[in-house]
């Protein structure tokens, strides 16, 4: 009840869900695509990446975005969160919502959990991890394939704590014109969790890598 109260007292929040109402894919797709920029540009930082360096002829916002580490990589998470992730996310969350609508006692409350982890979770796992390896250069199945494979568990085992804690959490203090805005905060926080530990994991192949052949 208290998050109703707050929710109609922020005017911004009343706009988004109003949008989001009317609107709900664009919305989704449009937030997603900001978030996951965000996630890139943000993991950039806390792992400490080099800022490339344009040459000195290069215009000032060149410079300035060099400054703040935005990138070509950074555009292609906005529009793998645009066209990918929100577009994936809208269908499955809102099948899982359809599948469990007016049930509220506790086997439903923990059948959702159980759909959750093992049907949503790696599906969207498994696109993440793809998409990934494309943005990240991939020319073949195979490397897709190596890195899906690489990275599936150690992902969906953040995931499959994550997931229940938020969902269990939005079942009992967040109303479900809340979920949305919700979910995107706990996706935003896990994915730069999980984009900040793989560039310090490249970051360290990488000076390994240069170790060796010095």
């Amino acid at each position: 009840m208290a998050a109703t109260v707050n929710a109609s007292k922020n005017p911004l929040l009343l706009a988004y869900l109003a949008q989001l109402s009317a609107h709900p894919l664009r919305t989704k797709a449009a937030t997603t695509g900001v978030l996951c920029f965000l996630q890139e540009v943000l993991g950039s930082h806390l792992a400490r990446v080099p800022s490339r360096r344009p040459s000195k002829d290069a215009p000032f916002y060149s410079h300035a975005l060099a400054r703040v580490k935005v990138d070509a990589r950074a555009v292609k998470m906005a529009l793998y969160g645009f066209l990918v992730s929100a577009p994936l996310g809208h269908v499955l969350v809102g099948e899982l919502q359809k599948a469990f609508a007016g049930k509220t006692g506790r086997a439903a409350k923990i059948g959702q959990v159980v759909a959750s982890n093992l049907v949503v979770a790696p599906i969207q796992t498994a696109v993440y991890l793809a998409s990934l390896a494309v943005i990240s250069g991939a020319k073949s199945w195979n490397d897709i394939q190596k890195t899906v494979k690489g990275g599936f568990f150690p992902v969906i085992k953040v995931m499959w704590v994550s997931s229940p804690l938020s969902l269990f959490f939005a079942q009992k203090f967040v109303p479900p014109e809340l979920w949305v805005p919700f979910f995107n905060l706990v996706s935003f926080v896990v994915g730069t969790y999980f984009n900040t530990k793989m560039k310090k994991l490249r970051l360290a192949a990488e000076k390994k890598e240069n170790g060796k052949s010095q």
